[in-house]
């Protein structure tokens, strides 16, 4: 069994999201056999990698940061996907009441807890220094000596 977990950036152009989703295809391929994939299901990079791991069917864990996550966080637009693949998942919610800075963190590190390599959809920009962000997470993970593979196709592009 391999588990991958995601990480990466919301903010996909149009163009980008159809790149992305091949060359995720492509990395699953190398782990169908028991492939579990575990995300947080934030638009974007997340959800890509999540209807990636169903279609390659695997198995998918939804790590929601916080309580209120779903209710203050997943945008109409969004919300019909987010439910469609968090039905199909085992959901894991953090003891957190509210989606913040803290909670966001503490579902990074479980992310990270969970994974045998991290899958980072990320155009390779350092920390913000924020915290909690794409970059942070491969450096975490990193440091911790979890395998990354980075997922950024030629052409790809962060909208505004």
């Amino acid at each position: 069994m391999t588990t991958l977990a995601v990480t990466g950036h919301m903010d996909l152009t149009a163009h980008t999201v159809p790149l992305v989703q091949e060359e995720l295809r492509t990395l699953l391929r190398a782990h169908q056999d028991e492939l579990v994939g575990v995300t947080c299901l934030a638009r974007g990079s997340d959800t890509l990698f999540a209807e990636a791991v169903v279609e390659a069917g695997g198995r998918l864990v939804v790590v929601l940061p916080s309580r209120d996550y779903r209710q203050a966080k997943v945008k109409p637009d969004h919300a019909p996907t987010f439910d469609r693949l968090a039905a199909a998942a085992d959901v894991v919610t953090l003891p957190y009441d509210t989606a913040n800075r803290e909670a966001y963190e503490a579902a990074n590190g479980e992310l990270l807890q969970r994974a045998d390599r991290l899958v980072a959809v990320w155009d390779g920009v350092p920390p913000s220094g924020k915290g909690g962000g794409t970059a942070d997470t491969v450096e975490q993970a990193r440091s911790a000596g979890i395998p990354v593979d980075v997922v950024w196709p030629h052409g790809a592009r962060r909208g505004a």
